[in-house]
This record gives C-alpha cells, structure tokens and sequence, in this order.
C-alpha cells in the first residue's frame, strides 16, 4: 500500500522541509518531495504541522520494559525491543553486558533469529566486557571482568556475524590484538571502561578502537599525580580526530553543560546519544528485583549511591534533553538517526529520510513527543497518537 504523510515539517539531509510530503511503499521509502498534493490511491496521512523525522538508531541499550538482554531469552528481547521502539527506536543493537561466554552465545543465537525476521529491527548485537578494566568497572561488574582471550573470542566471531560492536578497555593485555581482529570482521571496536591517557588511546585508535563508549562515564579526565597534571581518556578522545563518541544525554548522567561542550568539539558528525538503559526503562510499574540497585532521581544508582548503573532513558528523552541544552533539534536528531547508523555501518538504509531507504520515521510534536512511529513501513504499536 502507497502512504503519504503530508503536512508536516520534514526532516531532510539537507535540512528542514516545510509543505511537502513523504511517500513510502511496503518496507521503503519511495520518495521525498516538496509537493504535498494528495495522491489518488494513496493513504493519507496529516501531521498536522509537527515534525517528520527518521526513526532513531539505538545503538546502547541493556534492556527496557521490564527485561534485560543478558536474560538471553526471546521473550526478554523481544519484550525490551518492543518498549523502545514505542520511544522512536526504529532500528536496535541489543547490548550484552559484561558476560561469560556461555551466556554471550545463548544471545547470539537469539539475535540471529531475530535478526531474520521479516523487517526485524534488530540489526546485531553489542556486547559491553567481559574485557574491561577491574578498577573501572564499577561494582555491576565486579568478579564478570577479565582481559581478552583470544582463543575464546576468534572461536565465537568464527561462529557468527551478528556481532557488530564489541567494548573494550585498551590498556589490558591483549586488547590491542582484540581490536585488530574485530576490525579484521567489521566489527565496531570501542573503549570502555578505560582509564588510558593519551598514548594509551592513540595506540588503541591506531590498533581499532574507533569509538568511545558512554564518554565521560567510567573514565577519567584531567586530573592530577602527586605534584604533576596529566590527560585523562576524555581529553585524549577530544585530540583524536577520528575517534566518534557517544552521549548519555537523560540530563543526569552529564550536565548540559558536558553536552553543550561534547558537541561544539566532536561535531554533530562524530557525536551520537545513547540511552545505556536498564531494564527498568519504559518499565512503569515494574518492581525492582536486584537488590544492588535503586531508581532515584529519574535514574538508575548503586544500592549504596557510590556510582551511577545506568540509565532509565528512551531514545525520545534524548532528544528533549539535547533541544533543552540548547543544541539544535536538527543536529540532536542526527544525532540519534544518522550519525549512530554510519558509526554502525547500516546508513546505506538507516538514519536518514531519502529516496530507497528504509521506512523508518517518526512523528513528533512541538514538545518532541512521538506521536506515530513507523518501522521498515509498519507502523508501530502504541504509537498511533496521531490519527
């Protein structure tokens, strides 16, 4: 069937379109364009003047609506895939955290069946650890970390291809090896977890690792040792050019002004958001069964408050909190669209509305709420607030 979306205001790559239309067909968008007469045949649809978007890219997510991914059951993944796609995420990459390799291969074999379902949004699987740094890990992690075995990780990336990001912290032994056999595969490399300075980075940027997870959580920045200064991770990421990073911009995970400051550096181009959601997130009226953890203050701590342990945050909270730090909501969109989809290799389909393309977009309000969602053409359940 022939849809049109009309009156609105597009987002297009080359900035906003007022008074035209988009045309989409089955899984795929047939066109973008600055007539909105109506088609004879078509199903019409009236945005009433809100905003056209495309869908967003989740690209770090643990888990929502109740389940978590290492649960490493169907039902856990299709029930906190589901919670955020009603929050506009039309494409996902379910994040594994730090698990035994027993666990991470029960995940893959979900994924991948996932992954062949007609129109799936799931497009592969980020695993978070187990190779991180133990003083960095924090306490959701402890006795899960340990550093890269590479008998252990070449037999499962022999096994499968439905990895395609995989978190690491650059200073362990062996971790450089590790990034130049995900790259060999295609596989995203990212830091995480890390406290490596400057050379540390420039070597691991040099080795693979391509992206910094969660920047400015679980890493340090400038500090000092004894009477001397020295760069932390996050300075080191700043002066390497090719590096991208991503945000977790709930407005408590770092101040607007960290966002404001990430932005102006990285650029829009090398900066994507990130919810790094629990379980917990779009999960209203869940009970909270880890006694480690708590939900206080619109986020997710450590039952003794020593850290943060992760966000309760959907993709459409990004945006909002972005917008209100006083970023573009053109450039906070892209970067929850097109950035994340060319960091993970998919924006050939993804993260922008244009001719081909998946039909994945959004409709959103003057407050930048989602008021109907569409994924590869089919409109998404719990979206509908439109029409």
């Amino acid at each position: 069937m022939l849809t049109q979306i009309i009156n609105g205001k597009i987002f297009t790559p080359q900035g906003w379109l007022d008074e035209g239309s988009v045309l989409m067909r089955d899984n795929k968008i047939l066109e973008v364009t600055n007539c909105d007469l109506a088609l004879i045949g078509a199903n019409l649809i009236d945005a009433k003047g809100m905003y056209i978007v495309p869908g967003f890219v989740c690209m770090h997510a643990h888990g929502g609506g109740g389940h978590d991914f290492t649960e490493c059951t169907e039902e856990a993944f299709r029930t906190a895939v589901k919670a955020h796609q009603r929050h506009g995420a039309t494409s996902i990459f379910p994040t594994l955290s730090s698990s035994p390799f027993s666990e991470i291969r029960k995940a893959v074999s979900i994924c991948e069946k996932l992954m062949k379902e007609k129109d799936s949004p799931v497009l592969g699987l980020h695993v978070e650890g187990p190779y991180l740094n133990p003083k960095m890990a924090g306490g959701q992690f402890s006795g899960k970390v340990k550093n890269p075995d590479k008998e252990e990780y070449t037999s499962l990336l022999d096994e499968t291809n439905c990895i395609k990001r995989w978190d690491s912290s650059p200073e362990l032994p062996g971790a450089l090896e590790f990034a130049g056999y995900l790259r060999s595969k295609g596989i995203v490399a990212a830091i995480s977890h890390t406290e490596a300075e400057y050379d540390g980075i420039k070597a691991a940027y040099e080795a693979g690792y391509t992206h910094a997870a969660h920047f400015y959580n679980a890493m340090p920045g400038f500090h000092k040792r004894r009477e001397y200064k020295y760069e932390g991770t996050v300075e080191s990421v700043y002066l390497t050019d090719g590096m991208t990073i991503e945000l977790i911009a709930d407005g408590i995970h770092l101040p607007s002004t960290i966002l404001r400051l990430a932005y102006k550096l990285k650029g829009v181009s090398h900066t994507c958001l990130v919810t790094d959601a629990l379980a917990y997130a779009a999960a209203e009226g869940v009970e909270i069964t880890d006694p480690n953890v708590i939900i206080e203050d619109g986020v997710c701590k450590m039952a003794d408050r020593s850290s943060l342990a992760g966000s309760i945050a959907t993709m459409d909270v990004l945006v909002r909190t972005m917008v209100k730090a006083g970023i573009p909501l053109g450039d906070a969109i892209n970067m929850v669209s097109e950035t994340p989809a060319r960091i993970m290799g998919v924006d050939d389909r993804k993260g922008t509305l244009q001719k081909d393309k998946d039909a994945d977009l959004l409709v959103l309000d003057r407050d930048l709420n989602i008021r109907a969602a569409w994924a590869m053409g089919n409109l998404i359940e719990g979206t509908n607030t439109l029409f």
